[in-house]
């Protein structure tokens, strides 16, 4: 599993890589340039929470290791 969510963060960061050279800085909301922005906030949002997930592992790892 924590090889798993590792791959997920290296996707989210490499497609947040990829789309950022997709945007047209002029012209944010339109065209592929809006499809782009999309994908990067979400890709964003993914990995905000994969960040949450490994902390709140590690946090639960060391309350299992004091018992």
């Amino acid at each position: 599993m924590k090889y798993f969510i590792y791959l997920l963060l290296a996707i989210a960061i490499g497609l947040i890589i990829y789309n950022t050279t997709h945007v047209d800085f002029d012209n944010l909301l339109i065209g592929n340039s809006k499809t782009a922005v999309i994908s990067i906030v979400a890709s964003a949002c993914v990995v905000v929470l994969l960040l949450i997930l490994i902390t709140s592992r590690s946090i639960q790892e060391k309350k299992n290791k004091k018992r």
